[in-house]
């Protein structure tokens, strides 16, 4: 396993000992009801975004001035985003789960919470802070977490986005049930993307599930290279995030998803 990802993995576990010691888990009031992640990044007939918040990652360091998510949702959600990605793991990502109430308040579409899941105590959490989907990672996870993860993000109302990288992590992924498979175009060892990843595994995804890309997708070109692959949505944060005009270049990436093939 690469060093930055058990690095990672040992923070999550020092942070779901921190949550059981307050359990219960205490939810925010007054958050609007639950939105339907699955059917806003299905749409038939065009690539739809995930547009995603992310200040930081392990691999490139800072990538935005740390500023105000909902002021950045704003602009994805009148820039046409299906849907929203908020990172909220600290150490790493720079990111903030209590920030996600806020943002669920100030737009419209489901938002996905982009963590490291590895307990059952941060599905509720994530379901009490008003995360209208949550990542699954299925490289992390045994097939019994992961059943047990989807089964009860499901009863909550929450969409479960599994994350693949490779053929065994599909397989797995398929065998729990996963609706919704994300690939994930970076490698979880080295941290190295290529965007044919997604090319090279999703004509192993049966036909009814909703498929994303993940990773490693910059614009308008790479949308086009995606397009007869079947994936239904692509997951875009650095791209979005390190661009001087946010609200253009998401524009231009839900563009070319609508775009005809030929």
């Amino acid at each position: 396993m690469y060093h930055r990802l058990e690095e990672i993995l040992i923070e999550k576990q020092n942070e779901v000992a921190r949550l059981k010691k307050v359990m219960p888990l205490k939810g925010n009031n007054n958050l609007p009801p639950l939105r339907d992640f699955k059917i806003a990044i299905s749409v038939p007939n065009q690539i739809n975004l995930i547009a995603e918040i992310k200040f930081a990652s392990p691999s490139t360091g800072f990538i935005h001035e740390k500023t105000d998510p909902t002021a950045i949702g704003r602009i994805y959600e009148k820039a046409g985003a299906a849907a929203v990605s908020l990172l909220t793991d600290k150490r790493f990502f720079k990111g903030d789960l209590n920030q996600l109430p806020y943002l669920k308040r100030a737009i419209t579409l489901p938002i996905l919470r982009k963590d490291f899941i590895i307990d059952e105590v941060q599905v509720q959490e994530a379901f009490l802070h008003g995360a209208d989907a949550i990542l699954l990672i299925a490289s992390i996870l045994s097939q019994h977490q992961l059943e047990e993860f989807i089964s009860m993000s499901q009863e909550l109302g929450m969409a479960p986005l599994t994350e693949v990288h490779d053929e065994d992590d599909l397989e797995k992924a398929i065998d729990c049930g996963a609706e919704i498979i994300g690939i994930n175009n970076r490698d979880l060892d080295s941290f190295k993307v290529n965007i044919r990843t997604t090319v090279e595994l999703a004509p192993l995804v049966p036909d009814d599930r909703i498929l994303v890309s993940e990773s490693g997708i910059d614009g308008k070109d790479d949308i086009l290279f995606l397009k007869g692959s079947g994936i239904h949505a692509v997951l875009v944060g650095s791209a979005l995030m390190r661009s001087e005009n946010p609200a253009r270049k998401t524009g231009e990436i839900v563009h070319a998803g609508t775009m005809g093939d030929g």
